[in-house]
């Protein structure tokens, strides 16, 4: 086989990164509201804190949310790649 390697171990990272339903709804919330906090992603959704904390770092180690500070809150946003799985998931309906 020539040409790129494929990374498996990173295409694993990515799909273990989406494959949790409350992970697409926080996807699928911040595609249509970005600049969320944590706080206002768990409201929205209905779920605690820590859990919508836990699920969103398991997101941005998956490189499908992107953090940015501000002042005392980070806000979260989705990445290109998060987009593209979005739309590819929509597909699987």
């Amino acid at each position: 086989m020539k040409g790129k390697t494929i990374n498996y171990r990173r295409i694993e990272r990515v799909v273990k990164g989406f494959a949790n339903h409350r992970r697409l709804q926080i996807l699928t919330l911040l595609k249509r509201e970005p600049e969320l906090s944590v706080d206002e992603i768990a409201t929205a959704l209905r779920m605690g804190y820590m859990n919508a904390s836990d699920h969103i770092r398991k997101l941005a180690i998956a490189g499908l949310v992107l953090k940015r500070s501000d002042g005392n809150s980070v806000r979260h946003k989705v990445t290109e790649r998060a987009s593209s799985i979005l739309e590819f998931c929509k597909k699987l309906e």
